[in-house]
């Protein structure tokens, strides 16, 4: 079994992220040091909730340098939802607060007349050269996206009021807006595909 650090966001469903990575395979932790994080062979960084809080308590707990810094240099790492969201710049959910800018991206609000939060299962499809991404149905539960990819980077994508990003891959990098832990065997696939990099 792999052994995977989950990084504590204080605004995330440790449970179900612990049990699905259980499910995948792996000996999740949560661990809040922000030198074992930099050293892990893997992490996760999930998050349900404010991008501002968000934020907040991962620069209170000194983490964010460690997540920016395994993210750039390309270490296995998965963001979860509000995860995948904080990796970047900017928010319109908390405006004037500055993400980790890992990746050069803003999460925008849904359309006016879309419903929202998105709650329920949408297709992801991926783009040509996704190694770790695989088309299928996923579960979100999101009101903010975003609307492109960042230059460099694959994506999947899905619609909703328009497409938005799915999930991004780079190397062993993966930052999902949907929840695999929650996608029964299309996410826990996912996972293991993660894990046997």
């Amino acid at each position: 079994m792999s052994e995977v650090l989950v990084v504590p966001t204080g605004v995330a469903n440790l449970a179900s992220v612990l049990a699905g990575l259980r499910r995948a395979g792996a000996e999740p932790r949560v661990e809040h040091d922000p030198a074992r994080v930099a050293a892990a062979g893997r992490v996760v960084l999930p998050g349900v909730g404010a991008f501002a809080a968000g934020v907040q308590e991962l620069r209170e707990r000194e983490l964010a340098a460690a997540l920016s810094e395994r993210v750039q240099g390309g270490a296995p790492t998965l963001a979860v939802c509000l995860g995948l969201q904080l990796l970047g710049a900017s928010s319109d959910e908390s405006p004037g607060t500055v993400g980790l800018s890992c990746l050069d991206t803003h999460a925008a609000a849904f359309p006016p007349g879309v419903r929202a939060p998105q709650f329920g299962w949408n297709h992801i499809q991926p783009d040509p050269g996704c190694q770790l991404l695989r088309a299928g149905y996923a579960y979100f539960a999101n009101s903010f996206r975003l609307p492109q990819a960042p230059t460099g980077w694959y994506a999947a994508w899905a619609d909703h009021g328009g497409p938005f990003v799915a999930a991004l891959e780079k190397g062993a990098v993966l930052a999902c807006q949907f929840h695999p832990e929650l996608s029964g065997p299309f996410g826990t696939s996912l996972l293991r595909r993660w894990l046997s990099l």
